[in-house]
């Protein structure tokens, strides 16, 4: 299953490039929200940098793994996440429009390995309007955030 959205941002596709891939700002978002995120590595973010994350779902904590597996700065990156027979692959691609315009397309697959993770995914198909709304929720705000701060550093 496949869930993809888009935004258009009017800063420069390095700046864009650079919010994007802030991981360490994802991290902090991430434990304020209450989920727990390790990383596996020091230094600088690079292709193989991977985290530990555990989250609260129904109930019931879920160990999830983390790897940043593809990256051409300034251009796309992708994080292969893998928990208990669900594989979910986040592609995020930027296009520049114009000097100060970029397009940032968000797609996220998920592949089931097991039947239990098939059963999830199916039910997840059900919601997938809602799901994609949320998706592109977040994606819009985040958008906002960067064109903001590119706004304010000019």
């Amino acid at each position: 299953m496949r869930i993809s959205t888009h935004t258009d941002i009017d800063a420069p596709i390095d700046h864009v490039f650079a919010g994007v891939s802030d991981f360490a700002t994802f991290e902090r978002r991430a434990l304020r929200e209450g989920v727990s995120v390790l990383r596996q590595d020091a230094g600088q973010v690079q292709v193989g940098s991977a985290w530990d994350i555990t989250v609260a779902v129904r109930g019931r904590d879920r160990r999830f793994a983390a790897a940043l597996t593809a990256m051409t700065a300034p251009d796309s990156y992708v994080v292969t996440t893998q928990s208990d027979g669900l594989i979910v692959i986040t592609h995020v691609d930027l296009v520049a429009l114009s000097r100060s315009h970029t397009r940032v397309t968000v797609a996220v697959d998920l592949v089931a390995r097991t039947m239990t993770a098939r059963l999830l995914v199916q039910s997840l198909k059900l919601a997938k309007a809602r799901l994609t709304a949320r998706i592109s929720a977040r994606v819009q705000d985040y958008a906002h955030r960067i064109a903001e701060d590119y706004r304010k550093s000019r």
